[in-house]
C-alpha cells in the first residue's frame, strides 16, 4: 500500500504522474465502484460513475490540499457523482413510486452480476426508495462501516444530521420490509 503522501509526491512529478495515478486507482477503484454500485444499483451506471470519479480526481489531484485522506476525497467525489446522477434519473423518470420499484427490481433481476437472495433484493429495493442522501448515509454506515466523522467529511454534513438521516433510513427500510 503506497501512502497518500508518496502518491501526491509522485503525481506532482511529471515523470511519475501516470504511475501515481495508476497506483491511486488500483488502491481505491474496487471500494469506489461498490460504493457507487450500492447507490445506483446498475453495473453499467456504476462503471460510468466510477470512471467519472477518477477523471475528476485526475483533473483535480494537483489542487488536493491533503486535509483528508485521498480515499475520503475520492469517496466525496463518488458521493457527489452518485447523488447528482440519481437526482437527474429521478427527474427523467418522473413516474409513480410503484413504477420505480418495478423498474429497480427488474434491473436487479436482469443483472448477471447480482448474486443476492430474495431478502437482499428486498433490502436493495427498500434502499432504492430512500432519498439520495439518506441512501448514501445508509450505504456508508451499514455496508462500508464508516464512522460518522468520516461520512461527515465525505458528505459535508454534520454528525448529528447524519445520525438523524441514518435513523430515518432505518425506519423507512424497516417499514418497507414489514409491509412487503
Amino acid at each position: 500500500m503506497v501512502s497518500d503522501q508518496r502518491i501526491l509526491e509522485m503525481f506532482r512529478n511529471e515523470s511519475s504522474r501516470e504511475e501515481a495515478f495508476r497506483i491511486l486507482i488500483k488502491q481505491n477503484q474496487k471500494d469506489i465502484y461498490y460504493h457507487i454500485r450500492r447507490m445506483v444499483l446498475d453495473h453499467d451506471d456504476a462503471d460510468d460513475l466510477t470512471q467519472n470519479t477518477f477523471i475528476k480526481a485526475w483533473k483535480n489531484l494537483d489542487a488536493f490540499r491533503g486535509d483528508a485522506q485521498i480515499s475520503t476525497w475520492l469517496f466525496r467525489i463518488a458521493y457527489n457523482e452518485s447523488v447528482t446522477f440519481l437526482e437527474k434519473k429521478k427527474k427523467l423518470m418522473n413516474v409513480p413510486m410503484e413504477d420505480v420499484e418495478h423498474k429497480l427490481i427488474g434491473v436487479l433481476q436482469e443483472d448477471e452480476l447480482y448474486t443476492g437472495d430474495f431478502m437482499q433484493m428486498q433490502l436493495q429495493t427498500a434502499m432504492a426508495m430512500l432519498p439520495e442522501k439518506q441512501k448514501a448515509v445508509f450505504v456508508m454506515k451499514y455496508y462500508e462501516e464508516k464512522k460518522y466523522e468520516e461520512i461527515s467529511e465525505i458528505t459535508g454534513t454534520s454528525v448529528g444530521a447524519l445520525k438523524a438521516s441514518f435513523h430515518h433510513a432505518i425506519k423507512k427500510i424497516e417499514s418497507y420490509l414489514l409491509n412487503k
